[in-house]
């Protein structure tokens, strides 16, 4: 057999060399020994980590003893009889096999060296084959597979887009799609029934962990469908990309939650429910306390909501409560932490328990299922600040105190978000989705009488509380999309400006249709058990958007920047 790979250890034992060979199927123990002559055993030790060699020897069984379980070939060592160095390696800055890791920076300057690691390795293995598996399973069910264009129009989509200069129209530019979402709506106007795509997008906004500033989505578009048809297309896709990939067995239909109940049970859009911990409302129960936070709350409107972390009261000191207090107040907004740890006795203890009639107290917990042990924690704000605080402390808590299977994978829809948003600076509505985005069939008169009460018909598919694709019906009634347009403040000219060759199209026979765009790195991530979207990403850039691997981005020549007519003021 004659193997190719890197040098990824190496070991002389009284004269018997053995090199651990890698590539990206896996490790290989070479054996160097006496019988493979002494030109081949010299050139073995002048061996380092990272050469590139080709070995050429009989494959043979491991002398009994020596296997080794963790390895797919670790029964089997191929005995040389020629080996040549086809490259040297200078010294890495790091080991690609090494246990402990440089920092991320060091290890996306050197890039290849990283992508070297069995983990990143695995891991696009994981990315190919779940995209891979939405392939077969679009063509299956009779979607074409249609690219759309690089190179557009700018058009407002909420975020900045990354622009282009165009040398041959100077002053002008196109813009990289944030999304291809135009284009495919015009393909059902064309009557391409199911479109999909694996298409790059772009957008130049503040960057996280899961966020990238160019990144991959599988996106869809179908024709004459309801929600439910997309939806359920989709969870056919979620449970055949489970079962290859992972072997998992994912039960349907998933479950659904309205965006309301999701934020009264949970406090976000996009819940874990691999573990309860609740919101549990008591603002009733508030207005008669004696305690002056509560019932200042309750009385002026606002909400005083809790959680119990069952069984965690010894898990938690003073001073881990203080830090909680900090956390809370400064990441959230909060005004303060109230908290309770119930006793033996079935009793709430704390410094504010004396602010409480026990009567009270004892309706307070039995509300939130208060047994010995139990943690409470409340806060008393407005609704938005008790979502994001308490929301904030469950997803805390919940790896804390470790209250789900990190292998798990619970899928379920978010569905009826709001249509709109009121932005108190502009004084105006703004679109949760995008100005295309249809109302639910039975909310269309609350666009003319109460437009914040207006629900959507766009629905989330949430994975382990991450959002992992979003997707609406669109609009295709003129006089309704007029509607949305004046409520955003968009009148006929700037429709016209913005959306025109998208509008056009709409006159001429738009059928019904609707869609979704999955993230396809966040579900690499989800799905391989990752943290970081970047090591779902071969290239990523910081979350500076730079490329410390290349030095993008980059100065350019002079002349290149004058043929695209562009004066460059670098004080701004």
């Amino acid at each position: 057999m004659t193997l190719c790979g890197w040098v990824d250890s190496y070991r002389d034992h009284s004269g018997v060399l053995f090199i651990d060979l890698r590539d990206r199927y896996g490790k290989t123990q070479v054996v160097v020994g006496p019988d493979s002559g002494a030109d081949n055993q010299q050139l073995a030790r002048s061996l380092r980590a990272e050469d590139v060699i080709r070995v050429v020897g009989k494959v043979a069984l491991r002398p009994e003893g020596t296997t080794n379980p963790k390895l797919a070939t670790g029964e089997i060592e191929l005995r040389a009889n020629r080996v040549e160095c086809l490259n040297k390696s200078a010294t890495p800055p790091f080991q690609p096999g090494a246990i402990d890791l440089p920092g991320e920076d060091l290890r996306l300057k050197y890039r290849y060296l990283d992508l070297r690691r069995p983990v990143m390795q695995q891991t696009l293995v994981l990315r190919h084959r779940i995209v891979k598996t939405m392939r077969d399973y679009f063509d299956e069910h009779d979607f074409l597979e249609i690219e759309t264009p690089m190179l557009g129009r700018s058009t407002p989509e909420g975020a900045r887009d990354y622009l282009v200069p165009s040398r041959v129209h100077p002053g002008e530019f196109y813009a990289l799609p944030q999304s291809p979402q135009l284009y495919k709506q015009i393909l059902m106007v064309a009557g391409y029934d199911r479109y999909v795509q694996v298409a790059r997008c772009f957008r130049d906004e503040d960057l996280r962990a899961d966020r990238q500033p160019e990144f991959t989505q599988l996106d869809l578009e179908m024709s004459f469908v309801t929600a439910d048809d997309v939806m359920g297309i989709i969870e056919g896709l979620v449970a055949q990309v489970a079962s290859t990939v992972l072997g998992h067995k994912i039960s349907l239909p998933l479950p659904r939650m309205t965006y309301d109940e999701a934020m009264e049970r949970f406090g976000h859009d996009a819940p874990d429910l691999r573990f309860g911990m609740e919101l549990i409302d008591v603002t009733d129960l508030a207005a008669e306390a004696e305690f002056r936070v509560f019932r200042a709350a309750a009385e002026g409107g606002l909400r005083v909501r809790g959680i119990n972390a069952k069984g965690a009261a010894a898990k938690y000191s003073r001073k881990n409560i203080d830090d909680l207090t900090a956390w809370v107040t400064q990441d959230f907004g909060a005004k303060g932490l109230v908290w309770f740890k119930v006793e033996d006795d079935g009793k709430l203890a704390s410094p504010t328990a004396k602010n409480f009639e026990p009567g009270l107290l004892a309706r307070i917990g039995e509300r939130l299922g208060a047994e010995p042990g139990d943690f409470l924690l409340f806060v008393a704000d407005s609704f938005e600040v008790t979502c994001k605080a308490l929301y904030g402390l469950r997803k805390r808590f919940g790896q804390e105190l470790q209250l789900y299977d990190p292998q798990a994978m619970h899928c379920s829809w978010i569905v009826a978000f709001p249509m709109f948003h009121y932005d108190e600076e502009s004084k105006c509505w703004g679109a949760m989705h995008h100005p295309f985005t249809a109302p639910l069939p039975e909310h269309l008169e609350l666009l003319k009488t109460d437009p914040g009460k207006c629900r959507a018909q766009a629905y989330d598919l949430v994975i382990n509380g991450s959002e992992a694709g979003g997707g609406t019906i669109r609009i295709h009634d003129q006089q309704v999309q007029q509607s949305v347009f004046s409520l955003l403040g968009i009148d006929a000219e700037t429709a016209k400006q913005r959306f025109g060759f998208l509008l056009d199209a709409l006159q001429f026979g738009a059928p019904p249709h609707g869609g979704i765009a999955l993230g396809l790195d966040r579900w690499v991530m989800l799905f391989g058990g990752l943290d970081n979207i970047r090591d779902c990403i071969a290239f990523p850039k910081t979350q500076k958007a730079a490329d410390l691997m290349t030095g993008a981005p980059s100065e350019v020549d002079a002349k290149q920047v004058r043929e695209l007519g562009i004066k460059l003021d670098k004080k701004s």
